[in-house]
């Protein structure tokens, strides 16, 4: 089976992306000059990431092109550090099933992504 191992968000302002993810969620973020790139370390090397699937729906859905979730401790931390370094959350933390808690938000570059905090032992 392949794996997902790696993801890029695209970015207007690349400072300002990069401040927004370095005080939100503490990654690690290094300059490649030479290549106009940035690469983005949110755990140890070598780790993969899975996903899932969904039908399609229409324009008013929130999630329309591909996204990917962040792992939290505490969502409600998580939500407070999205609004402070400037995102703005789409749709506020909602139960799913007796797996998790979900927000989706949008970062200062207009992409939407997730926060999830794992409610299941």
């Amino acid at each position: 089976m392949n794996k997902v191992i790696h993801f890029e968000l695209p970015a207007d302002n690349i400072e300002r992306a990069k401040k927004f993810y370095k005080e939100t969620f503490d990654w690690e973020i290094k300059d490649i000059p030479e290549m106009n790139y940035s690469t983005v370390l949110t755990a140890e090397v070598g780790g993969a990431i899975n996903g899932g699937m969904f039908k399609r729906q229409d324009a008013d859905n929130l999630v329309t092109s591909p996204t990917f979730a962040i792992d939290v401790e505490d969502i409600e931390q998580a939500i407070k550090k999205i609004k402070n370094a400037g995102g703005l959350i789409l749709k506020d933390k909602m139960q799913i099933g007796d797996m998790g808690l979900v927000a989706y938000f949008k970062d200062t570059e207009g992409n939407i992504l997730s926060v999830w905090q794992n409610t299941k032992k």
